[in-house]
């Protein structure tokens, strides 16, 4: 068990958001599950997420870890990559669906950094000096560990840097495809629905007036490419870049990807077999960098087509 004594610099702050500080391995909603399991303790007494601390709190926390078990990223040769392109400046990928994207607390050696690092062992110092900020090198941007697709990865600082303002600045053109549920009424639109965190911080949610999580502005163009028996093939761009957007936007309006089992709805027994991760591959980016244009295309991959054929 490790305690901590909350000196002047901690004092004011909630304690889910000094913990996040501290221990940069876990995400806030785990910070928050673990005081609500009461794996944090202040002054010997379990607290809520929201507590505010004071100079001399002692913090007294179990299982928590500061860093991996091995402080150094490993590579995986076993891993495979499939590489659509790359130069001096930029490697692309398509990311199979069930891989993470980079280590965390829970996965350390099975992750696309690990098995860049097999390749490309020069982006090991492309980072900046964010918190933790070494274990995701060349990353600036991610997809969900279940979803599939195009990312580009920066192989040095100079195209790193211009990358990340380019995604902060949504300079960056991307597209999906996604086979959602049901039939469309409207083959194409915008979803325009502020985003938020739920209170347990395990997704998000459509931000609601009583929502007292932070609320942030969220778009979602969609158009219906295909439809099927009680199923549509949708090309979707967000025009915002939320976490869980394309996600919660579609089940917003009654239309779940399939196989989401956090915003969407069981599906029919026949399709179960089909569909064992959320069927949302990122089909399309499109950018320009340090003077070139590039648009690449990871096609679609075969579970989507399975699923299709089954339907």
């Amino acid at each position: 068990m490790e305690k901590i004594i909350v000196e002047q610099i901690g004092v004011g702050t909630r304690i889910d958001k000094f913990l996040v500080k501290e221990f940069f391995l876990y995400s806030r909603g785990e910070i928050i599950r673990r005081i609500k399991n009461g794996d944090v303790l202040v002054n010997n007494k379990a607290i809520k997420p929201s507590y505010i601390l004071e100079e001399g709190d002692a913090i007294m926390l179990e299982n928590f870890s500061r860093e991996p078990e091995d402080k150094s990223l490993t590579s995986n040769k076993e891993m495979e990559l499939s590489v659509l392109f790359e130069n001096e400046d930029i490697i692309v990928i398509n990311k199979q669906a069930g891989v993470q994207v980079h280590p965390s607390f829970n996965e350390k050696d099975n992750t696309l950094v690990n098995a860049l690092l097999s390749q490309y062992k020069e982006i090991a110092n492309v980072h900046d000096d964010s918190q933790g900020a070494e274990m995701r090198p060349g990353v600036v941007h991610r997809l969900d560990k279940d979803t599939s697709g195009v990312m580009v990865i920066a192989r040095n600082m100079e195209a790193f840097n211009a990358l990340k303002e380019m995604f902060k600045d949504r300079d960056v053109e991307k597209e999906y495809l996604a086979i959602a549920a049901g039939i469309f009424i409207e083959k194409e639109g915008i979803i325009e629905k502020p985003i938020a965190r739920s209170s347990t911080y395990r997704k998000q949610v459509i931000a609601r007036k009583n929502t007292k999580t932070i609320i942030r502005p969220a778009e979602t163009q969609y158009k219906v490419i295909d439809e099927f028996d009680g199923y549509s093939l949708v090309e979707v761009t967000p025009k915002t870049g939320r976490m869980h957007q394309i996600r919660i936007h579609l089940a917003s309006i009654g239309h779940p990807v399939i196989g989401d089992t956090i915003y969407g709805t069981p599906e029919p027994q026949e399709n179960k077999k089909t569909a064992k991760r959320q069927l949302l591959h990122a089909h399309k980016l499109k950018f320009d960098l340090l003077g070139e244009s590039y648009e690449f295309i990871a096609p679609m991959p075969q579970d989507f087509t399975d699923f299709l054929k089954n339907i």
